[in-house]
């Protein structure tokens, strides 16, 4: 999808990345989703929660969201990172002040170009289920999904 802000995911963007992660859990039968989209600089861009989610679901998906652009990796390489150096991934989440979530659902999303213009987290049901959500949705934006690597070495 074109994206006319440049650097940043455009709201059209990210409302249909919204959409289409909610889409995908529904064909899957998932329970209720999440999904938060953020921009390059953290910010909210569009947000949903599918009637039923329990209530930190939002605080997950966004500190999914957050984590990957902190640290400039998708979440299932923070996850990866926190198993085998849980000291330093626990000293991220103090610094970030509780917005990181270290497992997977976080997705970095990248333009043509290869930056980074912003992320989506998502939460509701097993993590490898919510990074799929969310990479199918970057995905048919015509975007780049980062979903980060299970070794991040």
């Amino acid at each position: 999808m074109l994206n006319p802000c440049g650097t940043t995911i455009s709201l059209v963007a990210a409302r249909t990345i919204v959409l289409c992660a909610l889409a995908h859990a529904r064909s899957s039968d998932f329970p209720p989703m999440t999904v938060a989209v953020l921009d390059a600089a953290g910010r909210l861009v569009a947000f949903a929660g599918e009637d039923g989610s329990s209530l930190l679901r939002e605080r997950i998906a966004r500190g999914k969201a957050h984590g990957a652009l902190n640290m400039g990796v998708g979440s299932r390489s923070l996850a990866a990172r926190a198993a085998s150096d849980p000291a330093f991934v626990n000293s991220l989440v103090s610094l970030a002040g509780d917005n990181l979530v270290a497992v997977p659902g976080g997705v970095l999303i990248r333009d043509d170009n290869d930056a980074v213009i912003g992320a989506v987290g998502v939460s509701g049901h097993l993590p490898d289920d919510d990074e799929a959500c969310a990479i199918h949705a970057i995905t048919d934006c015509d975007l780049l999904a980062d979903p980060g690597a299970a070794d991040p070495t």
